[in-house]
């Protein structure tokens, strides 16, 4: 069976996140990640929702309680995009929303041509 740092770690790559990218996300010494990633240690409880939160995905994935799903590409890039949206600020999120719309729209305008 799969451990809490094998599964960490996996979760990370799986959003083309390094660890030290996580670690400075999640406000911690890559140092204090990699024993995580590495099962040498085990997070508290705060920083065990920190992680998840980086990571886009549940405290109870993370620890296995749940398995992580098999998702598909579209699934795969929109973790990634949802773990990226967690360190942007309020005013960038508002740009990016009207930027998204106007894809949305010409996309949806490519398809009725």
């Amino acid at each position: 069976m799969e451990g809490f740092g094998a599964r960490l770690a996996a979760r990370a790559r799986a959003l083309g996140l390094t660890n030290a990218e996580v670690a400075r996300r999640a406000g911690l010494s890559e140092r204090r990640f990699g024993n995580y990633a590495t099962d040498t240690r085990e997070p508290d409880l705060q920083t065990l929702v920190t992680l998840a939160r980086v990571l886009a995905t549940s405290t109870d994935q993370l620890l296995g309680v749940v398995p992580e799903k098999a998702g598909s590409q579209r699934d795969r890039l929109l973790g990634r995009i949802e773990a990226s949206l967690t360190q942007i600020g309020d005013d960038q999120l508002e740009l990016i929303s009207v930027q998204i719309k106007a894809v949305a729209d010409l996309s949806k305008q490519e398809k009725n041509d």
